[in-house]
């Protein structure tokens, strides 16, 4: 039977009327003591009578109510395990749901915010970054147009800079797909034995030049023929330490030393990129792998980077099952370090 609020009073009612009716009619038959023992009946049965008819109604509603909150918790829409109609105290129960539900829904609010902001925030840099490469090339293109193509000399010299300017357009572009693509989990690692002593050697010529004018050494801790065999994507890793080395010789100092050295454990090499550079704010450490993160805001950008060197170290690093941990001190340099697998045996 489905009783709403105005059946159940009226039942309500007429029982507790029926009750006095009969008590009144009967009451010069009794005794003092049986007065006293139907007073206890008549109370006894207002108080069952009252109590299941709340529970019937009153308590299924909550009940439904507490059914609801369920199915959002859960977030289905699927029937909730019904509970015992006998729950103590179930608007307690309701209560501290609602205020649980509400706090993490408040959560969700602040990390959607955060979320927004970071969203905005990395669109600025991207317009950015885009920007400064298109304009540079369009303003030397237009140049060109504009007259100066009949001189050779500066009609070369545009054309290199608008080059310039459009092959860092296209590195841009191309870390920009390499995080989306890293982000979204296609990205397969091509992982196989190499020698990793022999890759930093490669890297280390390959960044020569611009140690030297930045006036810093380049250190491997490894004998001249000693091979370091790891288990991993060499091209990527290559990727990995020509970028941390690149920033080390960035934010170093003149005179400065980057070393470079692999810790032999059981089944892993810890490896290490140290410099003696300007080293890092607390504040900084856990933002130095966001896109397009600067720790000095002031600096003019490097036009040579595009800003997600390190973000993409830190995806490479994460698909080979490890992460790069930071230590860093101001004024006395920067650690980074990271465990890779070493070679398997063939």
């Amino acid at each position: 039977m489905n009783l709403n609020s105005r059946t159940l009073a009226l039942l309500i009612s007429l029982a507790v009327a029926l009750v006095l009716t009969a008590f009144l009619a009967l009451a010069r038959y009794f005794s003092f003591e049986g007065i006293i023992v139907a007073l206890a009946i008549v109370f006894i049965a207002c108080f069952l009578l009252i109590h299941f008819s709340y529970e019937a109604l009153v308590f299924r509603e909550i009940k439904n109510i507490y059914s609801s909150l369920e199915k959002i918790k859960k977030q289905d829409y699927k029937r909730a395990e019904s509970k015992s109609t006998f729950t103590a105290d179930p608007l307690k129960r309701i209560k501290d749901d609602i205020y649980q539900i509400a706090e993490r829904k408040q959560q969700e609010i602040d990390e959607l915010k955060h979320l927004q902001d970071m969203r905005r925030e990395f669109l600025a840099d991207v317009s950015h970054e885009l920007k400064t490469p298109i304009f540079a090339a369009q303003g030397f293109i237009h140049t060109l147009l504009d007259g100066a193509m009949d001189d050779p000399n500066v009609r070369d010299k545009f054309l290199q800079k608008a080059a310039k300017s459009l092959d860092g357009l296209d590195a841009l572009v191309q870390d920009l797909i390499s995080i989306s693509q890293f982000e979204k989990g296609v990205v397969k690692m091509q992982k196989r034995n190499f020698d990793a002593a022999q890759l930093i050697r490669e890297v280390f010529e390959q960044l020569e030049q611009k140690a030297s004018m930045h006036q810093v050494t380049l250190h491997l801790e490894a004998t001249p023929d000693e091979q370091i065999m790891l288990y991993a994507d060499p091209n990527r890793m290559r990727q990995v330490f020509i970028n941390l080395i690149d920033n080390a010789i960035k934010y170093g100092r003149k005179g400065g030393n980057i070393w470079v050295t692999f810790d032999e454990g059981r089944k892993k090499y810890t490896i290490t990129v140290k410099d003696d550079g300007k080293g890092i704010a607390l504040e900084h450490i856990n933002r130095i792998f966001e896109r397009f993160y600067r720790i000095d805001k002031s600096r003019a950008r490097d036009t040579s980077s595009t800003g997600l060197g390190l973000a993409i170290c830190k995806h490479i690093v994460e698909a080979h099952r490890s992460f790069i941990a930071v230590k860093s001190v101001v004024d006395k340099g920067t650690t980074l370090r990271f465990k890779l697998l070493k070679a398997k045996k063939e």
